[in-house]
């Protein structure tokens, strides 16, 4: 199906699994780190609780997005945090359709401003 039969304006490329702000903080995080980061780091990054970091990755670590690590560092169990390869495609391919919808979006926003800029020249006759 292509986007002029689903819908000009459906953007089916907008994966639930990331349309949310934790995980869209979450994977640019890791997008931009992709050493990735150890669990603390990244709640600081994104300033969520605990739990709610918790729960993101896992979401995300079961639809293969993420990689989580847990290992000892100096005695103490640490969970590292990586995007998969395949994770960094589909959340790269989300962000070209939100950039889509932003570039809809100034279109449109510049369409009207424009015919306002039109219905307010003396003279002119608005269409």
């Amino acid at each position: 199906m292509t986007r002029a039969d689903e819908g000009r304006f459906a953007y089916s490329g907008l994966a639930r699994i990331f349309h949310e702000r934790g995980r869209l903080a979450v994977c640019t995080c890791l997008i931009a780190n992709p050493e990735g980061l150890s669990f603390s780091d990244l709640q600081r990054a994104c300033g969520l609780t605990d739990g709610n970091l918790s729960r993101h990755l896992q979401a995300l670590s079961e639809m293969k997005i993420v990689s989580l690590e847990r290992h000892a560092e100096g005695g103490r169990p640490t969970t590292t945090c990586t995007i998969t390869r395949s994770g960094r495609a589909r959340f790269l391919a989300y962000v070209d359709v939100l950039e889509a919808v932003v570039r809809d979006v100034q279109r449109g926003a510049a369409r009207k401003r424009g015919a306002r800029a039109r219905s307010t020249v003396p003279g002119l006759a608005t269409t």
